[in-house]
């Protein structure tokens, strides 16, 4: 079950993102470095009415953040639409990865995006992040360019 998150979940999503930076360190993907995400990534999306977490058998086992586009290093890409929400920190505790719940965050944010009327949905991700790249390509999100202020590559889905 995907619902809004309460502010109670935060401490449980650190745990999760302590979790995924250890196995991105494990696989020398250096994405998440330092504490990043931490309490206050979270708490800020939370302010924000944008943080969702995925509810398996009352344990949260993912999240994602789903917030109006306002990052300045976006301005670099040639984007479809200006219109648009972004997905930031989707997460999925790795102990209940491969049971297809980061899809369902995916079809989640798109139906977001959709029923608020906006026109596009963006996310970004490591360039060495295959696992993450390949889940965007699986939804049809196409490549709009790199960002090379955060060493990202940007993806887009009208909506």
């Amino acid at each position: 079950m995907i619902r809004a998150a309460l502010l109670s979940d935060l401490n449980s999503l650190v745990e999760i993102a302590s979790k995924i930076r250890e196995q991105m360190k494990s696989v020398n993907l250096k994405q998440w470095l330092g504490n990043y995400p931490n309490y206050e990534d979270f708490y800020k999306d939370f302010q924000l009415q944008g943080l969702f977490v995925y509810e398996l058998n009352e344990i949260i086992v993912g999240s994602i953040s789903i917030l109006p586009e306002n990052d300045p290093p976006y301005r670099e890409i040639n984007w479809d639409s200006s219109e648009a929400v972004v997905i930031h920190r989707i997460m999925v505790d790795p102990s209940f990865q491969r049971i297809g719940i980061a899809s369902k965050l995916f079809r989640f944010a798109i139906n977001y995006g959709r029923e608020k009327e906006y026109v596009s949905l963006k996310i970004d991700t490591h360039p060495d992040n295959q696992k993450m790249q390949n889940l965007i390509c699986k939804f049809n999100f196409k490549y709009k360019g790199y960002i090379k202020s955060i060493n990202r590559l940007a993806y887009e889905i009208m909506l």
